[in-house]
């Protein structure tokens, strides 16, 4: 079988991780990975969205919701890792902290492209166009939507230990990508994608019409 088309037949692999945990505070406490999407969750439309993409392995991060969250997702979801973050209240970065943690143990990632759950406009299209800047030689690169710069954002593994470091709060990897401004490979994904975040009523009534439910 020929795979050359298949960006995980080249060299190490590219885990997705896919940052699934916050609360939705200012969506009335309502976890973002719990609403309904296309019939199914957000959070399993976007685990799809990674494994679409060429994403292998995908792991997620949970902890709003988790023990609900992990019963319904798994049947959709079948070789997703999904690891529970306790301190998920401390903000993004204690989540992508645990996600880089529990793929330090699989030795074959080379590199791993972080997701978050409250972005759904953003398909595999633009997964695989950061994922081609990588496998192109770079070993940091992110989706920009005008040339701004949005997710997914990739790290290839020598970066992990500091983006772990630097992740406080609920500024994920930002500082340490503003400290690496200038090795950054930015990848156009305007004309295939939208990072529009999924933060306030406002944001949830914009978007519903594109298949967004509450959940029950």
């Amino acid at each position: 079988m020929n795979n050359s088309k298949d960006p995980r037949a080249h060299g190490p692999s590219v885990a997705g991780l896919l940052l699934a945990a916050g609360g939705g505070r200012r969506l009335g406490g309502r976890p973002k990975a719990l609403l309904r999407y296309r019939g199914g969750l957000l959070a399993g439309h976007a685990l799809e969205v990674l494994r679409a993409g060429g994403c292998s392995p995908v792991h997620a991060v949970l902890g709003a919701g988790a023990a609900e969250i992990r019963e319904r997702i798994r049947p959709l979801a079948p070789g997703t890792v999904l690891v529970e973050n306790p301190d998920w209240a401390a903000g993004m970065g204690s989540s992508l902290r645990a996600g880089l943690e529990s793929l330090a143990a699989v030795p074959g990632a080379g590199a791993v492209l972080v997701m978050l759950v409250d972005q759904p406009r953003i398909g595999p299209e633009a997964v695989a166009r950061v994922l081609a800047a990588h496998r192109a030689g770079a070993g940091l690169a992110a989706a920009a939507y005008g040339g701004e710069r949005g997710h997914p954002v990739l790290f290839a593994r020598e970066h992990w230990a500091g983006v772990a470091a630097a992740a406080r709060g609920d500024q994920g990897a930002r500082s340490y990508l503003r400290a690496h401004a200038a090795g950054i490979t930015l990848v156009e994904c305007g004309d295939v994608a939208a990072a529009d975040d999924l933060d306030t009523p406002e944001d949830l009534a914009r978007l519903t019409a594109g298949g967004i439910e509450l959940p029950p």
